[in-house]
């Protein structure tokens, strides 16, 4: 008996050499079949606004990574071109670059049809990053101020979303990501405007997610909070220019915000939005999830 044991534990330390040999030979980054298996988001398309820079930027690099063909739109072109060269060159997948304006509805029109010529068919996933955030006494601001946040920020979401939604369902799949902001649960000083804007796309979000739930898409907010990229400087530069202090002082203060004592990265927000447009979040709906290191609690 003895004997058998040990033949048959020399017969199965023989098969996992020859399984682990061959798995030297076919390395997963060139074998298409092992690389589609590892990827969550293969055979999907995705549109994502405000995809020249940082949290837009991060999440076109983590979904190309994980197989999903990418659309980056922008106002400023020369920015997501620069993205679709960096997307397309590390990760071999297709990224179109494109020039929009989300305040414009006749650009989200063109821009839905530029998308679907090149690819053939209407986004999978689309992610509503586009937005603005600018501070003022409340006093300070006027129409046009408040227009603006929430014409970008709420109008923006709404007409992306409001463009893609008929193929979502035609195909019965379908991912809604809404960058909103942790603003938009608890307010501040000086952000009367924009504050606002992201609490209503919170209350959009909550309200499409049951009305499309049973048609196989989900819709879903991220609510960051201070995250480490341009718009988080502009924001310090404005700390600078109305209170003396030093750039050094202003990002501190910032830092002191969350009980982890630093920036949120882009690459964290990102991470958040893969396990949303996967199949492995296909039970997450009508959700705000919040990406601050603690700050906000709810």
């Amino acid at each position: 008996m003895r004997q058998q044991s040990l033949a048959a534990t020399a017969l199965w330390i023989e098969s996992r050499v020859k399984v682990l040999n061959r798995s030297k030979a076919v390395s997963p980054l060139r074998s298409a079949t092992a690389l589609q298996i590892s990827m969550k988001l293969a055979n999907k398309l995705a549109f994502i606004t405000g995809g020249g820079r940082g949290i837009g930027r991060a999440i076109a690099i983590a979904f190309a990574r994980e197989g999903a063909s990418v659309a980056v739109a922008a106002r400023t072109l020369k920015q997501v071109k620069a993205v679709a060269k960096e997307v397309t060159g590390e990760f071999g997948v297709d990224c179109l670059p494109l020039k929009l304006d989300v305040r414009q509805k006749d650009w989200v029109g063109e821009a839905f049809d530029a998308f679907r010529l090149h690819f053939g068919r209407g986004p999978d996933i689309v992610v509503n990053n586009a937005g603005v955030a600018k501070s003022e006494m409340f006093l300070k601001t006027d129409e046009p101020f408040w227009e603006f946040h929430l014409n970008t920020n709420l109008g923006g979401t709404y007409r992306c979303t409001h463009a893609a939604l008929p193929g979502m369902i035609e195909r019965g799949w379908g991912r809604v990501i809404n960058i909103a902001s942790i603003a938009g649960k608890t307010g501040a000083p000086y952000i009367s405007a924009y504050s606002p804007s992201k609490h209503e796309v919170l209350r959009l979000t909550r309200s499409l997610a049951l009305e499309v739930a049973a048609q196989g898409i989900t819709v879903n907010a991220i609510c960051p909070g201070y995250v480490d990229t341009d718009m988080t400087s502009q924001g310090i530069e404005n700390i600078v220019a109305k209170t003396g202090k030093s750039a050094k002082q202003a990002l501190k203060m910032l830092e002191r915000m969350s009980p982890q004592n630093r920036l949120v990265t882009a690459e964290e927000v990102a991470a958040v939005a893969v396990l949303l447009a996967s199949e492995d979040g296909r039970g997450i709906n009508g959700q705000a999830i919040n990406v601050d290191g603690g700050t906000v609690l709810f």
